[in-house]
């Protein structure tokens, strides 16, 4: 339970990573936390689509920054890229998503990874490039992106802000 909870407390968003692939081992581990996310109704909405060949993880980052007006890499060199998708049919598919991106984050820090929530994954699959892409996936059109969880090795991890005073209020 400590770990669990110290996990928790250190996780931070990783925006530098080594040039090397990760374990498969560490992946399926990851995969497998998301796969626990809570979901509305116990429906599992969600799907992951995961990347690491590199001509598609510079493809999606290249999509991604078109988004955002910017030709930098907003994977920051990650090797791989987990894009959560849901069924926006479900009346809780962003919330569903999101718990799913939150399981991935701390899962990768739980067994030594650097992660990053990357936006936009919503706005890359409504172009036509980012259609294509989920067709050849066998995603149908009822799923929405709801974010892009890059992973890898850090280069360093980063130490927490402290947090704000009143984070909390009781009542």
């Amino acid at each position: 339970m400590k770990e669990t909870l110290e996990d928790l407390k250190t996780r931070r968003s990783c925006r530098n990573y080594r040039n090397e692939q990760i374990k498969d081992e560490e992946l399926n581990a990851v995969l497998e936390a998301g796969t626990y996310a809570p979901t509305g109704m116990g429906m599992q909405s969600p799907k992951m689509v995961v990347v690491q060949d590199k001509e598609t993880v510079a493809k999606l980052s290249k999509m991604n920054g078109a988004v955002m007006g910017s030709s930098n890499d907003p994977f920051y060199g990650a090797p791989t890229v987990v894009i959560v998708f849901a069924d926006k049919n479900r009346g809780t598919y962003l919330e569903d998503g999101s718990l799913v991106m939150g399981n991935l984050l701390n899962a990768a820090h739980a067994v030594g990874l650097g992660s990053c929530w990357i936006h936009r994954a919503k706005e890359v699959f409504e172009t036509e490039e980012g259609k294509e892409l989920m067709k050849k996936w066998g995603i149908t059109d009822n799923y929405v992106g709801i974010g892009n969880c890059i992973l890898g090795y850090a280069e360093e991890f980063v130490p927490a802000k402290p947090r704000k005073a009143d984070y909390i209020v009781r009542v």
